[in-house]
């Protein structure tokens, strides 16, 4: 199964340059506008081997990681409160919707002056953007858990530790985890919209300052790199659910 799905991404993978390539030579975009992919791949080798790629793919990766661990932590304990508390979901329900009806990048600019165009204020976004799928999976799963099973663990005088140990948290994990990868996607998107209000390093940082010379091709590397690094957090946590789901 493994081989036919790499069998198959292969194929996908050089239509898809093969399209490219035709809409390059047969288009009537210009070569600065739209480059081949040879164009991409030289350049790429060419970022790649004097460090600046590595080096601002890095500082991406560590807002991305931090932002993913503090949004989806917080998001999993106020979940937990929520689902518990009936009173608190109907208070803070109305609180939570309005802030994700605000656009991140509107309120980007504000993070970035309060807390400075430093490595903090791309954390915080990526958190904000990760915070809400991340909640409401939380919430559901928690509450997915069969009430005779949570009137058996009354009834066997289950503490409030063990009833989660051993019946919410295994019920709720699977709906967890998919809202975790949803997050992982997503923060992906919160750091490049931290990089592109204010930033000195980073891929967002990056394809500013590419396209603000017209270096299209470096444009292209920076956003497959950022493409890459989204499938990869994707596909790391749909491992992650596979082993724990199956155990």
């Amino acid at each position: 199964m493994l081989k036919q799905r790499f069998f198959f991404l292969l194929i996908s993978l050089g239509l898809a340059l093969a399209v490219w390539w035709a809409v390059r030579e047969f288009g009537y975009l210009p070569r600065f506008m739209l480059p081949s992919p040879l164009d991409v791949w030289q350049r790429f080798w060419t970022a790649f081997r004097d460090g600046s790629l590595l080096r601002h793919s890095l500082v991406t990766l560590s807002e991305v990681l931090a932002g993913l661990a503090a949004g989806a932590s917080a998001a999993m304990l106020l979940g937990y409160s929520l689902a518990k508390s009936p009173a608190l979901e109907k208070v803070l329900t109305p609180y939570i919707i309005a802030s994700q009806s605000i656009p991140v990048v509107a309120i980007a600019p504000l993070l970035v002056i309060w807390f400075g165009p430093g490595w903090v204020s791309k954390v915080m976004i990526c958190s904000l953007i990760v915070f809400f799928p991340v909640l409401i999976n939380t919430v559901v799963g928690m509450r997915s858990a069969p009430a005779e099973l949570r009137e058996l663990m009354r009834s066997l005088q289950a503490s409030r530790w063990q009833t989660f140990w051993l019946l919410e948290a295994p019920a709720g994990l699977p709906v967890f985890l998919g809202g975790l990868r949803i997050g992982a996607t997503l923060s992906v998107i919160g750091a490049v919209v931290g990089e592109f209000v204010g930033a000195d390093s980073g891929l967002g940082y990056l394809v500013n300052a590419a396209r603000g010379i017209y270096d299209i091709p470096l444009v292209f590397v920076a956003v497959m790199v950022l493409i890459l690094m989204a499938m990869a957090l994707y596909g790391f946590v749909a491992w992650v659910e596979s082993v724990a789901v199956k155990h």
